[in-house]
Order: structure tokens, then sequence, then C-alpha cells
């Protein structure tokens, strides 16, 4: 099968399980008030129908799959793994809970450690993000969307953009202490600083788009959290590396759990 060929299963699948979201979503009758990951809870329904959508069409490419939703895969196995898919079914939990809208659904296929094609889809408002190697590109989708005119509709990043200020993405919900200190130790060439929030792992869109210049993120993130998104900064010319080495990060280790990384 060929990378265009799994783009195009990826889109359905990232835009299949959207519209399931938001079914939930969307209900009125629906209780966000409950613990996170709480047993039954709207969000755990959304995020396993969302995985269990995706996967009905990821299985069709006969490449394995590793998602938050289905995590336990031993890393004896995985670890033979030269090629696979990994997914977010839901990046974003507070901001599902507290339906701002910055959630989004993260598909990303991985070979030899690195992101070589990423999809983020923020149901919400029907953005969608797709890196791969022949770009990045930013699409608005609809209701009618149609994936087989989805290039007609593109912007390729990064998108020319002027300011004054020097714009810094910050994590809606887990700004940590060594962000802020890092933040604060910044050479900005003398612009004033400008922090964006934002949920998801729209934040690494944001610096792949041009609307930022730097993500830092000293604090806990995991590997579904960051794969899609560093697809779309890697191919819009941006670079995801580990703070403070500096060495690009890489995907599918023993421990899922990434280090410390600046996008930029």
């Amino acid at each position: 099968m060929s990378q265009e060929n799994y783009i195009f299963v990826a889109l359905r699948a990232a835009l299949g399980a959207g519209k399931e979201i938001l079914k939930i979503y969307n209900d009125p009758d629906a209780d966000f008030s409950v613990e996170k990951k709480a047993d039954n809870s709207p969000l755990t329904i959304a995020d396993k129908i969302s995985h269990q959508v995706i996967t009905s069409y990821l299985v069709l490419t006969n490449i394995p799959v590793l998602s938050e939703e289905g995590k336990s895969i031993p890393y004896d196995e995985r670890s033979m793994w030269k090629l696979f898919w990994l997914v977010d079914p839901i990046d974003g939990t507070k901001e599902f809970i507290g339906r701002n809208g910055e959630f989004t659904v993260n598909i990303a296929l991985i070979e030899n450690g690195h992101p070589i094609l990423g999809i983020v889809y923020v149901p919400v408002t029907g953005v969608l993000y797709l890196g791969s190697e022949n770009g990045s590109y930013k699409y608005q989708t609809d209701r009618s969307f149609d994936v087989e005119h989805l290039f007609n509709t593109e912007e390729k990043l990064p998108l020319s953009r002027k300011r004054s200020t020097y714009r810094v993405v910050g994590s809606r919900s887990h700004m940590s202490p060594e962000t802020v200190q890092y933040i604060k130790s910044l050479d900005t060439k003398g612009k004033g600083i400008e922090i964006i929030s934002k949920g998801s792992s729209l934040k690494i869109c944001l610096v792949a788009e041009g609307e930022a210049d730097i993500y830092p993120r000293l604090g806990p993130t995991m590997e579904w959290d960051t794969a899609a998104g560093h697809a779309v900064a890697r191919f819009a010319g941006k670079n995801i590396v580990e703070y403070p080495s500096g060495i690009q990060l890489k995907y599918n280790k023993r421990n899922l759990i990434n280090p410390w990384f600046i996008v930029s």
C-alpha cells in the first residue's frame, strides 16, 4: 500500500472517529462533571468508540496499531515493529470535559522510531492538520467533507505570519514550574513574550502553522500525545527535540513516557 493510500485510510479513520465523538460531546444529557476517565463516563465511552472506529479503518493496512486505549502491548512484541500506527483516540481530556472544543483525534504512522505521517483532527471546529513527506497542510472541513477532494482546499504550512511579539505556546492545563522558568530564560531578540494557552496537540500544530515560535514542554506527556503533531511539525520544517540534549524525539520506547521536549 502506498503512502497516499495510508493517508486516505487515516483521514477516513480520523473523520469517522470525530463524527462519533461529537454525538457524545453534543449530547445535552451527557454528564461531563464525572471523575477523569471514570468507568462508563461519557469521556471513557467516547474514547472507546473513537478507538474502535479508528482501528476498524487502520486494520485494513495490515500494520499494527498502538493506541492509548489499547496500550498494554508488551514491549517485546512491539519492539519488533518497524512500521506501526500510533493513535490517541481523544487527546485533551480536560478540554473534552470542559467542553472548550480544544481536543483532537491523533493518528500517526511511525517508521523506525520516527513519524512519517500524522493527522491531527479537531472535531468541534472541523480543522484538520496533515503532515507527510509531501509537506504539511491545514484544512477546514465541514459535514459534507469528501476525502477525495481534500487536496483542493489546503493551506500549506507554515503560513506566513508577521508579528511584533515572540509567541510561546503553553499548556492550558499543565504549565510546570520548569516550563515557566524556561520561558523566562528565552532569548527573544528584544521582542516581548506573548504566551498562548492551548489544549491537546494543537500546541504543536500552532508552531507548525507559524502562529507561534516555540512550545516548550518540560513536563510529562505520552508518545501518542505528540506523534501526529510531530509529523505535522516535522514536514512543516520545524523540529521537536528532547530537552536539554537536543536529540530528535523518538517513538516506541520501552517506556512510552516522552522526555521533556522543545518544539520550534
